[in-house]
C-alpha cells in the first residue's frame, strides 16, 4: 500500500512539475517563434538566447503590485483566476504520455477532461462580472457564448472518432488506432482544431480578450500573480487540447523506432506549433462572423460527419 501510494506522488509530482516548466516554457517559445516569423529576435536579454526569460517574467509578475478595483467583488475576483488554473492543471491527470506512464487511468478519461474543462470556464465569466468593469464585463459574457457554443462542436467533432474506437478510456482510443483516425475522420479532425482555437481563446478567436476592442477583455483589471493565474491556464489549455487531439486523432504515442513517449511529444509540440504559426498569421475575426461560422457551418458539418460515421459502420 505505501509503496503504491508513493509511486503515485512521484507520478504526480513528475507529471505536475513538468507540465508547469513546459507551460513556462510555452511563452518563450511563442515569443520566439512569432519573433522568426517576423523577422525579429524575440526574448534575448535575460540569459544564454533569452532562455532565462521565463523566470525572470514569473519573478516580475510574483512581486508586483496587486491591484483590487473598488467597485469589484472582492471574494469572486480572487476565486476566479484559482478556477481557471486548477480545471486546467487536474487535466493533466488523466493524459497517458505512454501505454504504463501516467498519473491515473479512468475508463471514462476523455469524459473527464470534457466536464472539467468545461468548469473552467466559469472562471472566465467570474472574472470578467467580479472586476467591475464594463470592458471585463463585456469580455465575460463573450466568453460565456463563445466557449459553451464552441464546447459542443469539441465535444461532437470526437464523437466520429469514439463511434469507431468504442471506448471513453484515452489508453483503449489509441490502442484501437492501426492507422491514426484522422486519416478515417478528416473532417471531424478539422472541426475539432478549429473549435479548440476557439475554446481556448487563441487568435484569430481571442474575442473574450481583444485588445483593441476591450483593453485586454475579462482579465482588464487584475494583475501580479492572478494575472499570471490566468496565463498559466491559456497555456495549459493549449497543451490539454493538443494532448487530446494527439490521442483521438494520431495514435497517441505510437511510432516507429523512438520510445513511446517520444513520439507523444513530438506530436504534442506539433500541434503547440501550429496554434502558435496560426496566432502570426490570421487576424482576429469579428464576433459576429466566429458565431456564424460555429452554429451555421460547423454543426451542420459535424452532425453530418456523425451520421455519415455511424451509417458507414453499420454497413461495413
Amino acid at each position: 500500500m505505501l509503496y503504491e501510494i508513493g509511486l503515485a506522488l512521484l507520478r504526480i509530482i513528475i507529471v505536475f512539475a513538468v507540465a508547469l516548466l513546459i507551460v513556462a516554457y510555452l511563452t518563450y517559445l511563442e515569443r520566439k517563434v512569432i519573433g522568426h516569423m517576423q523577422v525579429r529576435m524575440g526574448p534575448m536579454r535575460v540569459g544564454p538566447h533569452g532562455l532565462l526569460q521565463p523566470i525572470a517574467d514569473g519573478l516580475k509578475l510574483f512581486f508586483k503590485e496587486d491591484i483590487v478595483p473598488y467597485e469589484a467583488y472582492r471574494l469572486t475576483f480572487y476565486v476566479a483566476p484559482l478556477i481557471c488554473l486548477v480545471c486546467a492543471l487536474v487535466l493533466f491527470a488523466v493524459v497517458p504520455i505512454s501505454k504504463t506512464f501516467m498519473i491515473t487511468r479512468i475508463n471514462i478519461g476523455l469524459l473527464y477532461i470534457l466536464s472539467i474543462a468545461s468548469v473552467g470556464v466559469l472562471g472566465i465569466i467570474l472574472a470578467g462580472w467580479a472586476s467591475g468593469s464594463k470592458y471585463s464585463l463585456l469580455g465575460g459574457l463573450r466568453s460565456a457564448a463563445q466557449m459553451f457554443s464552441y464546447e459542443i462542436f469539441l465535444g461532437f467533432s470526437l464523437m466520429g472518432p469514439l463511434m469507431i474506437a468504442g471506448s471513453l478510456d484515452l489508453v483503449k482510443i489509441v490502442e484501437a488506432q492501426k492507422v491514426p483516425l484522422a486519416l478515417y475522420q478528416p473532417v471531424a479532425f478539422i472541426i475539432y482544431i478549429i473549435a479548440a482555437l476557439g475554446e481556448i481563446n487563441r487568435i484569430p478567436f481571442d474575442l473574450p480578450e481583444a485588445e483593441s476592442e476591450l483593453v485586454a477583455g475579462f482579465h482588464t483589471e487584475y494583475s501580479g500573480m492572478k494575472f499570471a493565474y490566468f496565463f498559466l491556464a491559456e497555456y495549459a489549455n493549449m497543451l490539454i487540447v493538443s494532448a487530446i487531439a494527439t490521442i483521438v486523432f494520431l495514435a497517441g504515442w505510437k511510432g516507429p523506432v523512438l520510445p513511446g513517449w517520444m513520439w507523444f511529444l513530438i506530436k504534442l509540440f506539433a500541434f503547440v506549433y501550429f496554434f502558435i504559426w496560426v496566432r502570426a498569421t490570421f487576424p482576429r475575426y469579428r464576433y459576429d462572423q466566429f458565431m456564424k461560422i460555429g452554429w451555421k457551418i460547423m454543426l451542420p458539418l459535424v452532425l453530418a460527419n456523425i451520421v455519415v460515421t455511424g451509417i458507414v459502420m453499420m454497413l461495413i
